[in-house]
């Protein structure tokens, strides 16, 4: 065979099996197919069909949109975040090429999966879809900001076997397993309008039983200063204990209460555990530096009303015994070890062995315990001012 003939046919051969090989799958191939006016185009639908703010989603390219779809964005009124976890990039991109390459696919069908399945996120989905249906936007608009609340937990637990959502604007505590089941449900008191629970996205690190309280400065100085100027006992009579910077207790009558200002308190003020402690029997610390945590309480016939909001911030809770049980996944407690007598016990620690995420959210719609659609009121007025 004539050189010329060979090289031919050698070049033939190339171009053939080029021509058959699928092209790489490069970040590049993949943006540029996502954009194709089509595609790109379904994806907004979509996105918008859920909720979703497409015009500012969009700013973040279609990789972005897809991230949003699943994982959503951080909830407004959150003031402190534990630790912002990176969202599944490989599960979003292998979506992305099923998007691009699928020729027998449902696009539809392909972003759905990529949403959380909780099954509350699905209901509100629903009453989503029907609320634009019927042109109530304003309603919609609020259960878009749960939807979004929903998307982001899904992203922040990353599988955990167990989360906690406490949503103040309904003052109650829900528990989810990692499917998004619902296992946990009570009452809670949450701060008053003027000491609002703030936001937070962190995890519950360990359970105090019969826990000490140290009283927050903001409180010692404005609600106790002033009553211990005017009854020398009232320390006493509540139970407590004035602590130095070296941790040592300090004589309260050799204290000159008069010299006590916001610049000069070199103390703190413990309570004696017990029945009386007002974080009750048991206390679930989670990791904030905004001393904002889960307790018991002494007053416990405050869960009858539906008045709420009565707290200096913490969360009180209805059933603590339940929380602790399911945070530890397993027996800690009876429920009616809240009626046991006390004597002598000293403040107790279990560690949880995993992290168990806990959102404190502001939820203007969410789905009760029925099943039922529920709307709650603005309670700190939050949504009257600029975020």
């Amino acid at each position: 065979m004539k050189p010329i003939i060979r090289y031919a046919l050698f070049s033939l051969s190339i171009f053939i099996f080029n021509g058959c090989r699928k092209p790489e799958r490069t970040e590049e191939l993949l943006l540029e197919k996502l954009q194709d006016k089509k595609t790109y185009a379904t994806l907004l639908s979509y996105s918008h069909a859920i909720g979703i703010d497409t015009a500012r989603s969009a700013k973040k390219g279609p990789l972005g949109l897809l991230e949003e779809i699943s994982y959503g964005h951080k909830p407004r009124y959150i003031r402190y975040t534990a630790k912002v976890l990176l969202p599944d990039s490989a599960r979003i991109r292998e979506a992305a090429w099923e998007v691009v390459e699928g020729k027998n696919k449902n696009i539809d069908d392909v972003l759905a999966r990529l949403e959380t399945s909780f099954p509350v996120y699905s209901q509100l989905k629903s009453h989503y879809t029907r609320f634009i249906k019927d042109g109530q936007a304003d309603s919609a608009a609020i259960i878009a900001e749960s939807l979004n609340a929903y998307r982001w937990m899904n992203r922040q637990a990353q599988g955990a076997e167990r989360m906690v959502l406490v949503n103040t604007r309904g003052a109650y505590l829900k528990g989810f397993d990692s499917t998004g089941a619902q296992k946990l449900s009570m009452r809670v008191i949450v701060g008053k309008a003027d000491s609002p629970t703030p936001g937070i996205d962190t995890y519950a690190t360990n359970i105090i039983m019969y826990p000490y309280w140290n009283v927050p400065t903001n409180i010692a100085l404005r609600e106790m200063l002033p009553k211990i100027r005017e009854d020398e006992d009232y320390l006493e009579d509540n139970g407590m204990a004035v602590i130095d910077t070296k941790g040592d207790s300090v004589d309260a009558r050799s204290i000159n209460w008069d010299e006590i200002s916001e610049d000069n308190f070199p103390y703190r003020f413990r309570q004696d555990n017990g029945e009386d402690n007002s974080l009750g029997l048991m206390k679930v610390n989670i990791k904030n530096p905004l001393a904002i945590y889960l307790h018991d309480t002494n007053v416990r016939t405050l869960f009858v009303s539906d008045q709420r909001w009565r707290s200096h911030g913490c969360v009180r809770l209805q059933s603590p015994a339940q929380l602790a049980n399911f945070l530890a996944g397993k027996h800690l407690l009876d429920d009616d070890f809240i009626n046991e007598p006390i004597t002598n016990q000293k403040p107790k620690s279990d560690k949880l062995k995993q992290k168990v995420p806990v959102f404190i959210l502001y939820l203007g719609a969410d789905i009760n315990d029925v099943g039922q659609l529920v709307f709650f009121n603005d309670v700190y007025g939050w949504e009257r001012k600029p975020v």
